[in-house]
């Protein structure tokens, strides 16, 4: 006599009924998962490995990414008569490859010096900015020249640049995006697949809330 062994259902913890019944619909969600992580693959490779690098650039410091600086004067023919005029010049004198990023002008004040009270000249700034190079230009209102402040990042830095989007073109921008937008949709995806064979879902609810608990937690003291 044949003994029926009763088992507990398996199954999708987190899917709605109603799409499980559906199999059109699971396999949407299972082709949707699987290539969203094959289009953010390689996207999820530079940002881990330059996520590692950045978390470690000051504790337990990391030496890879490293920026060169260089500080040359270039001569102005032609006094500017605003920062934005200084921009334009600058940039053809550097063969800057896009146009200034910010312009900032701090106004004129009086500073004391050696006991005697002196007015300052207006200071513009002027930063130009791309993954592979940085520009820092100052320039006190009147000189005949500007200082450029030069910074050419290694490979590593090149990298951790990108990371960040310093000095990023909106193609760049839009990537990224998507790369974000595919890491929310496999993050939801993804719990809907978990299945029971992965544990009971009182183990699920404790992993998932003990990661986001831990996370929180040393943001806080992070601080």
């Amino acid at each position: 006599m044949n003994a029926r062994i009763a088992t507990a259902p398996v199954g999708y913890l987190f899917m709605p009924a109603l799409v499980r019944r559906r199999a059109k619909a699971l396999i949407w969600l299972r082709r949707t998962h699987a290539w969203l992580g094959l289009w953010g693959a390689g996207l999820a490779l530079l940002f881990g490995t330059t996520g590692f690098l950045l978390n470690h650039r000051l504790v337990m410091k990391v030496n890879a990414p490293h920026v060169e600086q260089t500080v040359i004067q270039v001569p102005l023919d032609v006094r500017p008569a605003n920062a934005q005029a200084l921009a334009v010049q600058v940039q053809k004198a550097l063969r800057a490859d896009r146009p200034a990023a910010l312009v900032r002008v701090e106004p004129a004040q009086d500073v004391t010096w050696n006991g005697e009270t002196l007015r300052q000249p207006e200071l513009w700034r002027v930063f130009f900015a791309s993954p592979a190079r940085t520009l820092n230009v100052e320039y006190w209102a009147g000189n005949a020249y500007a200082t450029v402040k030069r910074q050419d990042p290694n490979a590593w830095a090149l990298l951790t640049r990108l990371h960040t989007g310093t000095g990023a073109t909106v193609a760049w921008v839009l990537l990224v995006d998507t790369l974000a937008g595919a890491l929310v949709t496999l993050s939801l995806t993804g719990l809907m697949l978990w299945s029971r064979l992965h544990g009971t879902r009182l183990m699920a609810l404790g992993i998932g809330l003990g990661s986001i608990v831990l996370t929180f937690s040393l943001a806080w003291h992070a601080m």
